[in-house]
């Protein structure tokens, strides 16, 4: 990766990478009092999709520490040996992000895995803590969470408090039954004759309005549905009702997973970025400005993309449709006058 921006970051770390001795991964709570985390061990392993009911392909991956990395990290986190992980997923979650899993325990999903395996890298132990969506950001606004990682879109707005370390593409995606011929890459055309539902008051709908409008420009149509919730949406879909479901692609990925051999089962379509046309928006781990935190998680990022482990997460979660080749520090956002 030598021609990567990303080894810029890079030229005040030495050597390869090496499997730090004594390296403890493994005490991560659901709650701010830690337990022992089932999703990690005291040898650097992880497990991803630990208690998932099925959102994920159970998989153990062992994490490689790079002391170079830890050395990086801010004097008082170090000193700590943990890294405290925020994720706004009560009171119900949303699988496959972030869930509480069919132990009655353990808080599983994507966002959390990704938090372990961070941590691991970075020679720390996981402490993953559950909030709700508010509460989250005031954790890392007082220090009680040393990074969000909760699907958190970056946004100029967010970037004035907080530093970002990239690590999914924020993608939206249609769904339409398994058997359904359309195709979607973006260009709202092929939507033309179609009825496709969408959840009121969200980006996708916002989105899906602005194409109905191009469309009846040319003369063309497409019906927009709203339905109260996603069971509600699913029958319209197996019934013919609608043709697809415009909506967020991990929650599509978790549906499609979950048909799959099902009477009815679905398919994603396409995709397209939740940035909308001309900017691609991304997911990144969320840290309090001007803590440190920000470029060791990036760099942790970096050699779990190199080593294979970002890979094997996004598949056991059927995301990897959301990889990036590396991670960005206070990439991009989505702008000022993006509601």
């Amino acid at each position: 990766m030598s021609s990567n921006p990303v080894s810029l970051r890079r030229r005040h770390r030495a050597g390869v990478l090496v499997l730090a001795a004594g390296v403890v991964v493994a005490l991560a709570g659901c709650s701010a009092n830690a337990a022992a985390d089932p999703a990690g061990a005291d040898d650097g392993s992880v497990t991803i999709g630990a208690a998932a009911n099925g959102a994920a392909t159970e998989t153990t991956l062992d994490v490689a520490a790079d002391p170079a990395l830890h050395d990086a990290l801010p004097a008082d986190v170090k000193a700590s040996g943990k890294l405290v992980i925020g994720v706004g997923a009560l009171p119900a979650g949303f699988p496959p992000l972030a869930f509480t899993g069919d132990d009655q325990k353990t808080l599983t999903g994507s966002e959390p895995d990704l938090g372990r395996l961070v941590a691991a890298k970075l020679g720390l132990r996981a402490e993953v803590s559950n909030a709700t969506w508010d509460n989250l950001f005031v954790g890392i606004d007082g220090g009680k969470f040393d990074a969000g990682f909760s699907n958190i879109t970056v946004t100029e707005q967010r970037k004035e408090k907080y530093d970002f370390a990239s690590y999914r593409q924020d993608e939206l995606a249609l769904q339409v039954p398994a058997d359904s011929d359309l195709s979607f890459d973006g260009d709202p055309s092929v939507l033309a004759g179609e009825t496709i539902a969408v959840s009121s008051g969200t980006n996708q709908e916002k989105i899906l309005l602005e194409w109905q409008e191009q469309l009846a420009a040319d003369g063309k149509t497409v019906t927009v549905k709203y339905y109260p919730d996603g069971n509600a949406v699913k029958l319209a879909l197996d019934s013919g009702k609608i043709d697809g479901y415009f909506g967020p692609n991990p929650t599509i990925a978790y549906q499609n997973r979950q048909s799959a051999g099902g009477a009815h089962p679905t398919k994603t379509a396409g995709t397209y970025s939740g940035a909308g046309a001309g900017l691609q928006g991304l997911i990144a781990a969320t840290t309090k400005k001007g803590s440190g935190l920000a470029e060791p998680i990036a760099d942790a990022l970096d050699e779990l993309i190199e080593d294979g482990n970002y890979a094997e997460w996004l598949r056991a979660y059927g995301l990897s449709n959301e990889a990036v080749e590396h991670s960005e520090v206070n990439p991009e956002g989505l702008p000022l006058d993006n509601s």
